[in-house]
């Protein structure tokens, strides 16, 4: 059966793997999904990620490891904006700030995925993938 909406999937794995505890989480992999955990990473949401193939599976692994600051998650909230219904486009000016900057806006644009701040910096406005706080 195929997924309507691959990237609400990451998002509910990190959410779940967070509540849990655990070290990290484990998704099939995308293009679209790296962008988004090289985005989580550079900002300082995740810790890592890779991309593993495994043998005798046809598909690749997206591996998220998780991030803690003394036992509480970094990641206090995550959630889809734009979702498979109900696309959520929003110009240069518009892009929006997440806790007043404290958070991230991951946008995707015509110059790639991008968080919100880089967006606005260069210009770009987009799909409004996810909010993380």
């Amino acid at each position: 059966m195929s997924m309507t909406d691959p990237i609400a999937d990451m998002l509910t794995r990190i959410r779940n793997g967070i509540q849990s505890r655990h070290d990290r989480v484990e998704m099939p992999s995308s293009k679209l999904k790296v962008e988004v955990a090289r985005i989580l990473k550079s900002e300082g949401f995740v810790s890592n990620f890779k991309v593993v193939q495994e043998d005798g599976k046809p598909h690749a692994t997206l591996r998220v490891y998780l991030k803690y600051s003394d036992g509480e998650p970094v990641i206090h909230g995550i959630e889809r904006v734009s979702r498979p219904g109900r696309r959520v486009y929003r110009g240069k000016e518009d892009i929006p700030q997440v806790l007043g900057g404290l958070g991230l806006a991951i946008v995707s644009t015509s110059k790639g995925v991008l968080s919100g701040a880089e967006a606005a910096k260069i210009g770009v406005g987009g799909e409004v993938l996810c909010q993380v706080w």
